[in-house]
């Protein structure tokens, strides 16, 4: 099983739909999708920076958040399924279709060590594939990506959430950064064919 994290930027992108429509072609059965807050989860930023509310508060709303684009992905490509605990995600796959996860179960009464703006919808994501034992993580963005920085490098330049790099030392299994301009790489992925190709 992979784990996909669609980037917030990617969610407001032209090239979504085209995202949408190759993983619910080729990642059927074993593909589920994390979605970004995008727009959403900035505005929650702006109103905390206003308003000066708690981060628990935080917390819960940029969930909220991540929850809507979810929606707005399963709007957007039905064949996408929608799972709205990590329990439903097995039940989505066995049907053949790609999941797509709604946090839900992530929002809190107390905060915690997750409940901050350094944990992001990356930590989300990579939290969610150690806890399916996902077999890869593939995150895309917006942006293009320097193959040569190390995750923590990639965090300090804001690409990634600043702790990913300590959180993902040691994970059993591989993290792929792409730009969103990459389709005809990840369609090779999904083929089984490792090679890395230009979209």
């Amino acid at each position: 099983m992979w784990v996909v994290k669609l980037g917030g930027s990617v969610i407001a992108d032209p090239a979504l739909p085209h995202w949408l429509e190759l993983l619910a072609q080729l990642g059927g059965g074993r593909v589920t999708i994390v979605c970004g807050g995008g727009s959403l989860a900035d505005e929650v930023r702006r109103a905390q920076a206003l308003w000066q509310f708690n981060d628990l508060a935080a917390h819960n709303m940029a969930v909220l958040a991540m929850a809507q684009t979810g929606y707005q992905v399963h709007a957007m490509n039905p064949m996408l399924q929608l799972a709205t605990r990590r329990t439903e995600i097995a039940t989505v796959l066995h049907k053949g279709r790609a999941a797509i996860w709604l946090p839900f179960e992530l929002q809190r009464d107390e905060a915690d060590s997750r409940t901050n703006w350094g944990a992001t919808s990356d930590t989300i994501a990579l939290d969610l594939a150690r806890e399916l034992n996902a077999e890869r993580l593939i995150l895309v963005k917006s942006c293009v990506i320097d193959p040569t920085r190390t995750l923590a490098e990639l965090g300090a330049a804001g690409v990634l959430d600043e702790s990913f790099g300590d959180r993902a030392h040691g994970v059993a299994f591989p993290i792929e950064i792409m730009d969103k301009s990459e389709l005809a790489r990840m369609r090779s992925l999904l083929l089984g064919d490792p090679r890395r190709l230009d979209a």
